[in-house]
């Protein structure tokens, strides 16, 4: 057995296998994440275990002669990933596409990973995030302000893809799979400008990235994603009428897995950003603490999860973060409308 080792229940890998833990019992090798799942005809969920965590950041692996993944996750999420694919026999010639719904990190960190990994795959992002991917500089200094250490001991950071490798994905533009095949371009900001959602023509399931909100499995109920410096309440309930138009079969969160009842959830969406949208006016108007305001009617609603589901939430979808999202979509409003 070659390579180096390290133990301590670490996940590690040596050349002759794949990203691996060893059974505290019997020394065994133990693949350290669960192969890849089908949650649709064709579709298989990846989890990409952000930080460690199971079922807090999907990847998606949509079927077909030239199939397509949607969403890398993170850059430190890259292993998993790659350990995934590599357990269900996808090789470095066969993964066509790679497609991110929006460039924030835990989505899109991993890009420029990928890309080296799969040299034939082309990269479909939003012409507003384009620019980002080739050169992450900008994006990555932002990032560096925003989480501080988390930036590295959580997230990672953004390898640059070759400009000649991205797509710019158009409203309404097709990414073909196989005949008759193909995921659906879906512009929808509101959570961030270059935000897109990808509608599966075959199983019907849309890939609805943030636009819809966070509902982690351990983490009750879902709530909306406002970070800044993007968000726009207004463009964000209209991006949630237009997936409602479409009808789709289910929605498949990034945070996290897939959701029945897509009408139904759609509508809660809708209601539950304007429920927060509501409190955070209030409190800006009065001048109270929005975050305050946003945890003191929200927070209870999550129930009695324990506090270890309470840090993935926090972590991923902070009442802090939402709360500077509305802040700053409220003063541009303001500054906007003065005369």
């Amino acid at each position: 057995m070659s390579g180096t080792h390290a133990h301590g229940g670490r996940a590690h890998r040596h050349a002759d296998a794949g990203l691996h833990v060893h059974d505290p019992a019997s020394g065994d090798a133990v693949p350290a994440v669960p192969p890849p799942r089908p949650i649709a005809a064709g579709v298989l969920e990846i989890d990409t275990m952000l930080g460690g965590w199971e079922r807090v950041t999907a990847g998606y692996l949509i079927e077909g002669p030239a199939p397509v993944l949607i969403e890398t996750g993170s850059q430190t999420s890259v292993p998993v990933l790659l350990a995934a694919l590599d357990q269900i026999g996808v090789g470095p010639s066969e993964l066509a596409g790679v497609a991110v719904t929006h460039i924030h990190l835990d989505h899109a960190g991993g890009v420029g990973d990928v890309a080296r990994a799969f040299p034939s795959a082309t990269v479909y992002v939003h012409e507003k995030g384009a620019r980002h991917l080739a050169d992450p500089t900008r994006l990555i200094d932002s990032a560096a302000r925003v989480y501080g250490p988390l930036l590295d001991s959580l997230y990672g950071r953004l390898d640059p893809t070759p400009a000649e490798r991205l797509h710019v994905l158009d409203d309404g533009e097709e990414i073909e799979v196989g005949p008759g095949h193909v995921l659906v371009a879906v512009d929808s900001p509101g959570h961030a400008k270059h935000h897109v959602g990808l509608h599966d023509s075959s199983s019907g399931v849309l890939f609805a990235g943030d636009a819809v909100g966070v509902k982690l499995p351990d983490g009750g109920v879902l709530r909306p994603a406002t970070p800044p410096p993007d968000f726009d309440l207004d463009l964000a309930l209209s991006s949630l009428a237009k997936f409602a138009a479409r009808r789709p079969s289910g929605i498949a969160l990034a945070h996290y897995g897939l959701l029945e009842r897509p009408e139904e959830l759609l509508a809660e969406a809708d209601e539950t950003l304007r429920q927060w949208a509501e409190t955070a006016e209030k409190a800006y108007r009065e001048g109270v603490d929005i975050a305050a305001a946003l945890s003191a009617r929200f927070d209870p609603l999550l129930g009695d999860i324990d506090e270890s589901n309470k840090e993935k939430l926090e972590t991923l979808n902070g009442v802090h973060s939402n709360a500077a999202g509305f802040r700053r979509w409220l003063e541009g409003r303001d500054a906007g409308s003065a005369p």
